[in-house]
């Protein structure tokens, strides 16, 4: 079984060693090497703040259908076929802004694009200039946070950067005081990808709609298993990516644009419409959209909305993943040496736990837990750094996360809890008997 190591993990930096001696120094005497098929078939996957994985059968089956039978170009021609991928599009971009609460005269509005993070440049780039200041937390993914202090280095845009409490939350009132005259606009991360804190975004916009200055979200944690209603929350624009909790693929993403707000093209290409026209095209979708559309992640993201209604819609599977992590958590917390982060209260919360264990590097906890025990989790930063920064956990390179999903279920809630004991443990005895070594020097 190979080993695959993220990015954030310490020793892509040099600072521990080979993660194949890793794997030897903690690997159980009685580990037996495993087929791929073996290992995907028992493979407990807690990784779905990353992507959701697997996807319901049904959406496999229709992006498979879709792509055979009608995985032409959209919108681009008058043949039936084109017609036909053009409507599902279209019929989709209805269907989301009802599911998002946007405004459902101006389906036009919510436009596609490759995921959360194309969408944010482009909520960025087209809202922010020279001069202008823009107010985010520390909750913020890489997504929003790069792209926010290029503007600041390249572009003259001035941030503030709001700190979240010890509960995990940010604070309306903290938002309200970094207000100014020059404020442009407010972006918040509906729900962390490490601590999964749902923020409050409707007292949040209900600040911002008082005070004139434009609300965006980033819904990549969210969309699909948190109730969102862009007119109620006053939210103006939102981010959303296909591939998480929508149960759609890789590669398709979008933004919903509230009708009183417009946003600057800040890219230019194709259309398929209006050819002869020499610049890029102001109305929407085409304002925001270039180039031929991911066909086949709007056949999934179709397919994503059709299993989400047929299985009890958004309540039910998030009381089903939080289910989940009240047992997770429970249990994580009676292992002593083990430390869990803004999980007091699982109130307001995603599914998502981020922990470590004492005397360990997560990225270490990680490999362990994939090599013996099978179990999927992500370790580093998750491309959230002032999370980490402000939990104190930079400097022992992030945490480990657990991300439950749909399919999920208790037993693997029981295997993760006695994985991390079993860890825990081994750990403690590691350290009892290094010291017992240093002692006979």
């Amino acid at each position: 079984m190979g080993v695959a190591h993220s990015p954030d993990l310490p020793y892509n930096n040099g600072n521990l060693k080979n993660p194949e001696q890793v794997v030897t120094r903690w690997k159980k005497p009685d580990h037996k090497a495993e087929t791929e098929e073996d290992n995907v078939e028992n493979l407990i996957y807690l990784d779905n703040a990353a992507t959701s994985w697997p996807k319901p059968d049904s959406v496999y089956d229709y992006m498979v259908d879709f792509y055979r039978k009608t995985g032409v170009n959209p919108g681009r021609s008058g043949f039936d076929k084109a017609i036909e991928a053009g409507n599902l599009l279209e019929d989709l971009r209805a269907r989301l802004t009802k599911f998002f609460g946007g405004d459902t005269d101006t389906p036009e509005r919510l436009c596609f694009s490759y995921n959360a993070t194309d969408s944010l440049n482009l909520i960025l780039q087209g809202l922010l200039a020279s001069g202008d200041h823009v107010i985010t937390t520390n909750v913020e993914h890489n997504s929003v946070i790069r792209p926010v202090n290029h503007l600041v280095r390249d572009n003259g845009v001035e941030v503030t950067y709001v700190p979240f409490n010890d509960q995990g939350f940010v604070e309306p009132d903290d938002i309200k005081a970094a207000i100014k005259p020059n404020t442009r606009l407010v972006i918040v991360n509906h729900a962390s990808n490490v601590i999964g804190t749902v923020q409050p975004v409707a007292e949040i916009g209900a600040i911002c709609q008082e005070k004139g200055v434009t609300f965006a979200i980033d819904a990549s944690q969210t969309a699909g298993v948190v109730p969102i209603d862009m007119k109620a929350m006053n939210v103006d624009v939102l981010a959303f990516t296909g591939h998480k909790s929508l149960l759609g693929s890789t590669g398709i993403g979008g933004l919903c644009v509230r009708k009183h707000l417009d946003i600057r093209h800040s890219r230019s290409g194709g259309t398929g419409v209006r050819s002869a026209f020499p610049y890029h095209l102001d109305e929407y979708p085409f304002r925001m959209e270039y180039g031929t559309p991911n066909i086949v992640g709007i056949a999934s993201l179709w397919a994503g909305q059709d299993w989400i209604e047929a299985n009890g819609n958004i309540d039910r599977i998030l009381s089903h993943e939080m289910k989940l992590a009240r047992k997770l958590v429970d249990g994580l917390k009676n292992i002593d040496g083990v430390t869990t982060y803004c999980c007091e209260s699982l109130d307001n919360h995603l599914a998502t736990v981020c922990i470590n264990v004492d005397d360990l590097e997560a990225g270490d906890v990680g490999i362990m837990l994939d090599v013996d025990f099978n179990i999927a989790t992500r370790t580093g930063l998750h491309c959230a750094p002032l999370v980490h920064k402000q939990l104190g956990l930079v400097g022992i390179h992030g945490g480990v996360r657990f991300s439950i999903g749909p399919f999920n279920t208790e037993e693997h809630m029981t295997a993760s809890i006695d994985a991390i004991a079993e860890i825990a443990e081994r750990a403690k005895k590691m350290k009892n008997s290094s010291r017992r070594a240093t002692a006979k020097q």
